[in-house]
């Protein structure tokens, strides 16, 4: 029985032997190459869209600055203007005026004053 189990052993090696060996099949990349393409567009897409936002987000906030200088200037022209409104009227009673013409030698004559208003 040992020739026969020699045999059998044998007769298997051969087959083992005598398959041919499988040559590794190529893996294909799952991407073709035109969707390669595609996402090498998109991903410059990305990265332009993403650089325009920030470039309009610092020219955004460069103008909001420039807002803010000009409405402090405003809001000092208009502090002013007010004190030279109040100025003005303090510098244009009656009294003063009065005062101002007494100084100078002039005289009220009632019937040639004509009121004004604003």
């Amino acid at each position: 029985m040992s020739n026969l189990a020699r045999k059998l052993q044998q007769e298997q090696q051969q087959q083992t032997v005598q398959v041919p060996a499988k040559a590794p099949e190529k893996r294909h990349s799952i991407l073709t190459p035109g969707e390669k393409f595609l996402m090498f567009v998109f991903g410059v897409t990305v990265c332009f869209g993403a650089t325009f936002m920030v470039s309009k987000q610092a020219a955004i906030y460069e103008v909001n600055k420039e807002i803010q200088l000009v409405e402090g200037n405003i809001q000092k022209q208009q502090k002013i203007n007010s004190d030279l409104e109040n100025q003005i009227s303090e510098l244009s009673t009656y009294e003063r005026i009065k005062q101002v013409t007494e100084k100078l030698g002039l005289t009220l004559n009632e019937n040639n004053v004509k009121g004004v208003e604003n």
